[in-house]
Order: C-alpha cells, then structure tokens, then sequence
C-alpha cells in the first residue's frame, strides 16, 4: 500500500488513512508500544485536516489498536497474551505452553476469619477459617496478574507448610488433600484496580483491569476454593469457547 492519500479516489481520505495506519501497524512499522507520531506531524505529512487524523486514531484506539497516554501520546497497543478460562486449564500452564518465562511470587498466605463476601461463597460459618494465598504473576518479567485464593482451613489443615509458588495450587489441593476440581461457577467482569493491586501489577489506582471470579466444587458437591484472578487489561485477552450439547 502506498503510503499517500489518493485524493482522486473514490475511497474517503479518513478510510484511505485508516487504511495506512492499520497496514503500518500490522506490517510491524508501527510496533507494539511505540509512540507514534503527533497529529500534528501526522497531518503535515498526508496534508489533511487536524480534525480526520483525530478521528481516525480514535477509531483505531476504539479498536484496540492504538492507545492513548495523557500526556505522552498515542502509542500502538501492546500484544495481548491470549489464554482459555482456568476453568478449562491453568493459566500458568497455558503461558509455558505458549513460550513464555513465567515467574510467581509469593505475596502473602495468611490464616484467619473469611471476609463476608468469601465466606459466604464458600457456605462458611463465622468463625471458620481459611487460608488466604496472594500471589503475583509476571510474564516475561513484567507483571501481568494478582491471584487472591481462599480455601478453608479445615479441608487443607497443612496448607500454609506446602509449596504453593512452584506448583500450581489445583495440584497441591489435588495431592494433599484430595480436593480436585470438578464444578467451576465463574464470572469475568471490568474493574478499576484497587491501591494493593495496582502497585503489584505497575498500575494507577483506578485503572482499567479484567478481573476473573471462581468458585470451585469437587465431585460429591464440597465448595473448596474461592478465587479472584486480576489482570491488567492491556497485556491479556481471555477467550471462552463453548460446544452446544
């Protein structure tokens, strides 16, 4: 495509820039994360008006495309790692698969009183206890998502002595304690990160987040896991398939 804009064409200017823009991003000469430039420079080059380069990368940024920082500019969006529901299989095994350098750190793992929210999921009474594990992931060495898990102590007594970093939790719940995922109530939702969250994963308090919500049963029907999974919204995508019975 040639990088002008064709004023004796029948294809609008703004579809023609469109177009431009689109090719130097998914050709690679506008990278993941590079600044483009200004609307200004932008417009000088192709001669059109301030107001249709505006509009086209905000069409694009609308897109997912582009982003904007106050202050900075307008970036191209960084790639966003795609990865299936956990209900399905393991983030973290999914991300190894991909190639990925995966990297986990122990936060917190705590024991004491379910907050309201947690014991009510988990069908707890008020003074029943549960392990709180918090731990933070990073691909790549970048931060990319906070896992919160709440377990009740009474079926994982021994949990706070096992090692929930190098192995994924499921598998420890699953080989300790005989707790193996059979049912998985889930829902994803838009968030704005909260102050604790926002300074593991890099963020601003406020900033847009997916967060990821499941509840997890064993076979004979034994609640044992309540989990929040939140990611930073710019760095991944989470696709859900389904197959009708």
């Amino acid at each position: 495509m040639l990088d002008e804009v064709d004023r004796d064409s029948a294809v609008p200017i703004y579809q023609q820039l469109e177009d431009i823009f689109t090719a130097k991003i998914t050709g690679g000469e506008w990278a993941p994360s590079q600044r483009i430039p200004s609307e200004n420079e932008l417009n000088r080059y192709y001669g059109t008006s301030r107001m249709t380069v505006r509009g086209v990368l905000t069409k694009l940024t609308t897109d997912g495309l582009l982003t904007r920082v106050p202050g900075k500019g307008t970036f191209v969006a960084p790639e966003k790692i795609n990865a299936v529901s956990p209900a399905y299989r393991g983030i973290r095994e999914q991300l190894e698969v991909l190639g990925y350098d995966i990297s986990t750190d122990l936060v917190s793992i705590d024991r004491g009183p379910a907050p309201t929210r947690v014991r009510d999921r988990l069908g707890l009474g008020r003074d029943d206890d549960v392990f709180a594990i918090v731990r933070l992931r990073s691909v790549d060495g970048k931060p990319l998502s906070v896992h919160r898990s709440f377990v009740p102590a009474t079926l994982a007594p021994t949990l706070d002595t096992l090692d929930v970093v190098g192995e994924q939790l499921c598998v420890v719940l699953e080989d300790a304690f005989d707790l193996a995922m059979h049912d998985v109530a889930e829902g994803l939702e838009a968030v704005a990160v909260a102050d604790a969250d926002a300074t593991l994963l890099g963020l601003r308090r406020g900033d847009p987040a997916l967060q990821l919500t499941d509840v997890i049963s064993d076979r004979v029907g034994t609640t044992f896991e309540y989990s929040t999974i939140v990611f930073r919204g710019d760095r991944m995508r989470l696709q859900f398939d389904y197959t009708r019975p």
